[in-house]
């Protein structure tokens, strides 16, 4: 019954002495309890690279958002350092038609080519969290409002698609449009002459900032930019030049590989004639495209690799449960 007791009473004891003193109480006498939340998110997507340029961020970040979406399991460590493991499924896209047609003076090299891409991304990544504002000795005392920023690793699995031109469907009369993955096509000559196909697995680190809310004591919200650099050129399909079409394995290939002489927007079906005509002062636009080397540039702009951002909204719900004592009796 005294061992009972005591027992009891040790029990007691160090749960009264982990409670805190009050919300901000961090020091050696109550000392950081871990603990762990999962999350989801919404938010939007955007790509950089040779279809939507660094050079203009703004631009490439708006004119053609589309979505993403994740989960993820956060582990707190110390009240300002955590670690995080996520899964973002992110749609990325990117057309020379709709990004250069109302600035062709400084764009009209990419509106001649007339490429255009979708990319569905399935990205797993682990990264590590710094906030800059403390969390109390508890979860139920979490900072009100916490800025933090983050870098990780993450792999990315990846498939660029376009869609084909009007009238080359799978029957002669088959009018509609149809998207078809660009990989496995060698658009740019992989697979053939011993260039090897590029790869649809990927390595990124992800960097970026947030800030999160405290809701109550088991609910938060957060917001962040998450930017990703990352190890290809080939999020969009270019990279290189344009091959010679000898090589390319079939009339498919050929015409994913070089869309400058449609005279519709590859994507949207806009087009393109009137002002090709109007800015190359020609009533023969297209066989200009054909003919100057100036059109002649699918992509090899060899100083940055493709990157994608994500702008994203989370709800969170903590997992660890309040510390409760047992009664001494």
């Amino acid at each position: 019954m005294k061992n009972n007791l005591l027992i009891t009473s040790l029990i007691a004891a160090v749960c009264l002495a982990l409670q805190p003193v009050d919300g901000q109480a961090q020091n050696g006498r109550n000392p950081f309890v871990p603990y762990s939340e999962v999350g989801l998110g919404l938010g939007t997507a955007s790509y950089y690279g040779e279809i939507a340029g660094y050079r203009k961020p703004l631009k490439s970040t708006f004119i053609m958002m589309r979505w993403n979406a994740a989960a993820m399991y956060t582990r707190h460590f110390t009240p300002k350092l955590a670690a995080r493991a996520s899964f973002t499924w992110a749609r990325i896209a990117g057309d020379d038609y709709t990004y250069n047609r109302k600035d062709l003076n400084s764009g009209i090299v990419q509106y001649a080519r007339n490429l255009h891409f979708r990319n569905d991304l399935k990205e797993f990544a682990l990264t590590g969290i710094y906030q800059f504002v403390p969390d109390g000795r508890n979860p139920n005392y979490r900072a009100k409002l916490t800025p933090y920023i983050f870098v990780g690793l993450a792999a990315v699995a990846h498939s660029p698609e376009a869609r084909t031109p009007v009238g080359f469907g799978t029957t002669p009369d088959d009018t509609e449009q149809r998207w078809v993955k660009l990989q496995p096509l060698g658009t740019e000559g992989q697979g053939q002459n011993g260039v090897k196909p590029y790869s649809l697995m990927t390595l990124a680190i992800p960097v970026g900032f947030g800030v999160r809310y405290r809701l109550n004591d088991r609910f938060g919200l957060s917001g962040e930019i998450n930017y990703r650099f990352t190890s290809t050129d080939y999020l969009d399909d270019v990279g290189g030049a344009y091959p010679d079409p000898t090589i390319l394995k079939d009339d498919l290939a050929r015409v994913m590989a070089d869309r400058r002489l449609e005279p519709t927007a590859a994507r949207k079906g806009g087009d393109r004639v009137a002002e090709l005509q109007k800015y190359l002062n020609t009533s023969d636009p297209l066989s200009v495209l054909a003919s100057d080397p100036n059109y002649g540039t699918r992509g090899a702009n060899g100083v940055f690799n493709d990157g994608y951002m994500t702008i994203s909204f989370q709800v969170h719900y903590v997992l660890t449960p309040r510390i409760k004592c047992p009664p001494i009796k």
